[in-house]
């Protein structure tokens, strides 16, 4: 028997599934939708990631009622796949469009256009869903949480490795004092992504690719495949890195055992080198 999830079923279930999830004090979205109503949401970059983040969200229950890629070919499976949902290739129009159709938006696309997806979301009243890491920049994070705030939205990060049971019982090792007393925490990644050098051949746009909305934000350059589909990240103008690619999943297990958020317990140092992250207690 499929399950059907309410909105405020789901709503609940997302909050306490989620380890970076802002949930407003003052929003009283839950209250405002009916009981037995289900959500409706609509996917911006449903290429990538994005498969697997509306798989899960169909699994329980929700209507999908829009799809958004740059790159109609990549996703061409996925409309296939939902043919309930209107496909888009560009995000503003689908929100436009659709404005009262939507209740939230699900953003998997490259980290450059994270904020620029989500803020355009949030400022039209819908809820999201986005996708790690959640800003190439602490300004474009603290654009998004102002935005979330004035329009009293839910907002949740995708990090799938912190709602992992592994990393949550790591968590409780510490804070139970099993492993004793944590002076120093080390966090280090196998491999990067070092400087390139701007290829110099200029190849024709794919037909089914809108080069200059994958861009979005970033400055004017032209296309090559060496940035997508999933190598951009090496790139600083489009993604973050192998820190900002998995950093969130694994700086975040010391953040979260030794307290760091709380203002009572600053580090005494962090220390940065070259794919290492050193935090002193």
């Amino acid at each position: 028997m499929k399950t059907m999830f309410s909105r405020r079923n789901f709503l609940r279930t997302s909050a306490l599934s989620g380890t970076a999830l802002l949930l407003l004090p003052r929003a009283r979205l839950a209250l405002a939708y009916e009981a037995n109503g289900k959500l409706n949401v609509a996917g911006i970059g449903v290429g990538g990631q994005g498969r697997s983040d509306l798989d899960n969200i169909v699994g329980v229950g929700v209507n999908l009622v829009g799809l958004c890629d740059v790159d109609q070919k990549r996703a061409g499976d996925i409309f296939q796949k939902h043919p309930e949902a209107k496909p888009f290739t560009n995000f503003r129009r689908m929100l436009d469009e659709m404005d009262k159709q939507i209740d939230a938006v699900v953003v998997a696309t490259p980290d450059h256009t994270h904020a620029v997806a989500a803020v355009a979301a949030m400022k039209r009243g819908k809820h999201v869903y986005c996708e790690k890491p959640l800003t190439r920049t602490v300004h474009e994070a603290r654009v998004m949480r102002r935005t979330a705030l004035q329009h009293k939205v839910v907002t949740q990060m995708g990090n799938q490795g912190s709602a992992s049971d592994g990393l949550r019982r790591a968590v409780e090792l510490v804070w139970s004092g099993t492993i004793g007393e944590v002076r120093e925490a080390h966090v280090w990644f196998d491999g990067g992504n070092g400087p390139q050098k701007r290829p110099t051949d200029q190849p024709p746009v794919p037909e089914s690719l809108s080069w200059d909305l994958w861009l979005g934000p970033a400055a004017e350059r032209p296309y090559n495949p060496c940035y997508l589909p999933a190598s951009w990240r090496a790139w600083r103008a489009f993604g973050s890195g192998i820190v900002g690619d998995f950093g969130c999943h694994t700086a975040n297990l010391m953040f979260r055992a030794l307290r760091l958020d709380q203002l009572w317990n600053p580090p005494s140092g962090v220390t940065a080198k070259r794919n290492i992250i050193r935090v002193e207690a």
